[in-house]
């Protein structure tokens, strides 16, 4: 998606235009040569701020300054949203307890900070004949940790791989 650059001063192609000052005052329909001598008299540029208007609406601002503050808002706004990460936990079906609740108390931090969690236990050799353990794990993880997260998609078997998602209550 291409950005699309106001025009300004020359640039503007229409022949009139409804202008507003820099105090905010309607000026009125104006041909394009009359907004251009009245934004040069105040030392400003002609912006036009709506153009699919009929016709279009320009301002006479400072295009620098404008320019300036559009940056800032913008920043502000994506410093403002969250980023949601996917954290991963690995485990065995043979994990210890103490190994289990280290995890477990890891995923729960994962939560807190507001990000997902992906449980994954990893079968080796012939574990896998045994899925039922894993999904036990996968179970018993989701029941030391529902106080703080949502299970968005329930354990599946991928390879030598189970896994699970955990999404933060909101």
């Amino acid at each position: 998606m291409a950005k699309q650059e106001t025009n300004i001063n020359r640039a503007i192609r229409a022949r009139e235009l409804r202008v507003v000052d820099d105090e905010g005052e309607q000026l009125g329909i104006l041909s394009l040569e009359d907004a251009l001598a009245a934004a040069q008299q105040r030392g400003l540029d002609l912006v036009e701020v709506s153009p699919n208007a009929v016709p279009p609406v320009c301002r006479i601002m400072d295009y620098g300054k404008y320019k300036y503050e559009a940056s800032k808002k913008a920043a502000e706004a994506k410093k403002k949203t969250a980023k949601v990460e996917l954290k991963e936990v690995k485990m065995r079906p043979k994990t210890d307890e103490h190994d289990f609740q280290f995890k477990v108390k890891h995923a729960r931090r994962f939560l807190e900070e507001g990000n997902k969690v992906k449980v994954t236990i990893m079968f080796r050799g012939r574990e896998v004949t045994h899925p039922e353990f894993g999904q036990r794990l996968l179970a018993k993880v989701a029941q030391e940790i529902q106080d703080l997260g949502v299970v968005e998609s329930t354990s599946r078997l991928m390879g030598r791989f189970m896994s699970m998602v955990v999404a933060p209550k909101k």
